[in-house]
């Protein structure tokens, strides 16, 4: 049974904790008392675990919609940022290391431009095209709502922090992400109505509990970047990296949905992203990377580490989905209702 409302009209509530960090957060949310001193077990903490994870989620969410029964000022406590320093702190190290780029942005970026010939053997949009199931399917679609439900707010993030070419290419994308005026077609609207089509729940953070550390952890990144303005390269260079890769993606995806029989309202969110991403991969590349690095050449390393951390977080979950799904298990940490 869905609930087809405005996705963000009510706050979600808090999540289940998994582990002392995460459980640190979400006590001293529920007491409104301060939390309890965790940076040593940050430094320690695996940085791609769920625990890890689903702290920082959690933390970043008081910067959008924040969560049921949490006083809103929390979002600035200083004892909440200091504890999500260390935790961002562990994060980031982690990808600096593991995800280091091997060549400047140009480069990275142009290699995101080749399709690999026939069968990709990683792509989840490869797999859900020719083999996937309707379950398979709607478990995908549950993930990516974490984000999609707030699609390209982490990214309004940066745009303060531009200027000149870059801004206004920004800006003008964002406009057509946010609808171009128009409410009905928000793209987190579009795949609120997706979600619907597939029966799912259509509420802002519903399956926040079911959701893996490797999905936790690609949105964090865009929050991780969006938030912090020294971080303002990375961030372009991810969201580079979304609009390069999404309109193939989104074709297949939309392929998917025509093979499983899917609605027509669950069709519209990627056939929109086909025509829509087009357009703005050229955008993105050469006004907004290239109006940023005109201006501030220096943050060429930093645009290319955003376009490998992105691939490199998005390949740890597709690892996971497509493993789980050619054995016939969910992918997620709590079974979907049936559709």
């Amino acid at each position: 049974m869905t609930t087809m409302t405005q996705p963000r009209l009510t706050r979600p509530a808090l999540p289940a904790p998994c582990g002392p960090l995460s459980g640190a957060v979400v006590a001293a949310l529920r007491r409104e008392a301060p939390p309890e001193p965790v940076e040593e077990s940050a430094a320690a903490a695996d940085p791609y675990g769920r625990d890890l994870q689903l702290a920082l989620y959690v933390l970043y969410e008081l910067h959008y919609q924040g969560f049921g029964g949490v006083d809103e000022e929390w979002e600035w406590d200083p004892r909440m940022l200091t504890l999500r320093r260390a935790l961002q702190q562990r994060f980031l190290g982690a990808l600096r290391t593991d995800a280091a780029p091997a060549a400047d942005a140009g480069q990275t970026l142009a290699e995101l431009l080749v399709e690999p010939a026939g069968f990709d053997d990683t792509g989840v949009s490869h797999h859900l095209q020719r083999d996937g199931e309707l379950w398979q399917f709607r478990e995908y679609a549950a993930l990516r709502s974490l984000y999609h439900l707030k699609e390209a707010d982490p990214h309004a993030w940066v745009i303060p922090r531009l200027h000149g070419r870059a801004k206004a290419a920004m800006v003008a994308v964002e406009y057509d992400e946010f609808g171009a005026g128009r409410a009905d077609e928000i793209h987190a609207g579009l795949f609120a109505e997706l979600m619907a089509d597939l029966g799912l729940e259509t509420a802002y953070g519903h399956y926040l509990d079911a959701a893996p550390s490797q999905a936790l952890a690609t949105v964090n990144l865009m929050s991780l970047f969006g938030l912090h303005r020294s971080l303002r390269g990375a961030l372009v260079g991810h969201f580079a990296s979304v609009e390069i890769t999404s309109s193939p993606g989104s074709r297949r995806l939309a392929e998917a949905l025509r093979r499983l029989g899917a609605g027509a309202a669950a069709q519209r969110f990627y056939d929109e992203h086909v025509e829509a991403d087009a357009v703005h991969e050229q955008i993105v590349r050469h006004e907004v990377v290239g109006g940023l690095l005109e201006a501030e050449p220096g943050l060429d390393a930093d645009v290319a580490f955003g376009v490998t951390a992105t691939g490199f977080l998005e390949d740890r979950l597709a690892r996971l989905l497509l493993s789980r799904w050619r054995r016939g298990e969910s992918a997620l940490l709590l079974p979907l209702p049936p559709g």
